[in-house]
């Protein structure tokens, strides 16, 4: 599934296109996704100027001149393509939403699972929505710093691991930047949560930030599905650390791979995590 960075890509790409645009053509083709599109979308928003694209946590939202919010989230294998103005729109078998503004450029969402959704609700109520309600504070906001992550994992007895996937103590993370963000840090996915304080809190909060801000610069990871807007390939995969890399000697580190078994995969409520046993403590 798509993780902070691919989420905040793909943001970036469709804001040049979509603010400020009236959104002239709505074509909902499937709406049986993971949560049905509303039946009155196209309705409501055909007409209606974008006024912001924003992102929480995996959730871009789409805000409209009327007061409408657009909530929409890739799923698992879900992409937007960008149709530009004179470039005929090359139909798959699964583009379910296609979006034609006043400048004729066409935004297509695709989504091959049906994981993801397009869901509408209104500035007033969307910090209610059951879909944002509840989350952690954005880890690359300014008021995100070491001593807000020490609070949220204070009194936390599971696997640091565990508490970061965990979207109500930071929002956004996933398996790939959370292993890549302990790595950095030296800490171990096994430790106490609640153990991670002062220093160690300092460390995993500059990790955090340092790994999402580079992976975003790179376009996301591509494993399978992610693609940019405009088509191309993430390429943060080819800088990771430790993820899908069990075996192998992890970098900045004196681990002998043959003695050692390099890095370790083991699995943690059931997801796997990848991490070097004499770095990270």
């Amino acid at each position: 599934m798509p993780e902070l960075p691919e989420v905040e890509t793909v943001r970036r790409g469709l804001a040049p296109v979509l603010e400020n645009r009236i959104l002239k053509t709505i074509t909902v083709r499937r709406r049986d996704l993971r949560f049905p599109v509303p039946a009155q979308l196209a309705k409501r928003l055909t007409g209606v100027r974008v006024t912001a694209l924003e992102r929480r946590a995996k959730y871009i939202l789409i805000r409209f001149s009327d007061g409408h919010v657009a909530i929409l989230h890739l799923g698992m294998s879900g992409r937007i393509k960008i149709f530009p103005q004179g470039h005929e729109i090359t139909q798959e078998p699964h583009d379910h939403i296609v979006m034609t503004t006043d400048h004729n450029d066409s935004v297509v969402f695709n989504d091959p699972r049906r994981f993801g959704s397009l869901l509408l609700t209104s500035d007033n109520a969307l910090a209610d929505h059951k879909l944002l309600k509840g989350l952690g504070p954005e880890p690359l906001d300014a008021a995100f710093d070491a001593k807000l992550l020490a609070s949220r994992l204070k009194g936390r007895h599971t696997p640091i691991k565990a508490a970061l996937l965990d979207q109500r103590t930071v929002a956004g993370l996933g398996n790939i930047y959370v292993c890549e963000s302990l790595f950095r840090a030296g800490i171990s996915p096994r430790r106490q949560a609640r153990t991670v304080q002062g220093g160690r809190a300092v460390k995993l909060h500059q990790a955090i930030q340092e790994v999402l801000r580079e992976a975003i610069a790179a376009g996301g990871s591509t494993l399978r599905d992610h693609r940019q807007p405009d088509g191309e390939l993430g390429y943060f995969q080819h800088h990771f650390a430790v993820y899908g890399r069990a075996g192998e000697a992890c970098p900045d580190c004196h681990c002998h791979s043959e003695k050692s078994s390099g890095i370790k995969h083991i699995v943690q409520s059931g997801r796997s995590t990848f991490y070097c046993a004499r770095k990270q403590r």
